[in-house]
């Protein structure tokens, strides 16, 4: 990969993001992208949960208001497979509420990030979750 001055940046580690809002996933993508991440998108929970076996990611953003199968049935799905049940996945919901958090928890989420996402928090929860030193 190539940074904008020409220099070579090093690809960190691949993030799988789960996301049905073009808006939500263009911003993500492009954030992790410009930190050293490679991407890959996935635009409801069934397209998740396939990405997520095929590519291996080492941390999944899992939006939990989908069509199709939304992120908590996914999660649950990641979480029964015991090839990816230890992939990190970490919800970006727009509920605040408690109750929404413990259902993510429930549901197998590590962490939950609430919309509208800040840019420092989900940066430092992938670099935590992927393991990148420093983190």
């Amino acid at each position: 990969m190539t940074g904008g001055d020409g220099s070579r940046q090093l690809l960190l580690a691949t993030v799988l993001v789960v996301e049905d809002n073009e808006v939500n996933l263009t911003l993500v993508r492009d954030l992790l992208e410009h930190h050293g991440y490679h991407v890959v998108v996935a635009r409801d929970g069934e397209e998740g949960v396939a990405l997520a076996r095929a590519k291996r990611p080492a941390v999944i953003l899992m939006d939990l208001q989908m069509p199709r199968m939304d992120g908590f049935a996914a999660t649950r799905e990641i979480r029964r497979d015991p090839l990816i049940s230890a992939t990190p996945v970490v919800a970006l919901t727009g509920f605040a509420m408690a109750e929404d958090r413990e259902r993510a928890v429930a549901a197998g989420c590590d962490e939950v990030i609430c919309k509208p996402v800040k840019i420092a928090e989900v940066v430092a929860t992938v670099r935590r979750h992927a393991g990148v030193p420093g983190a």
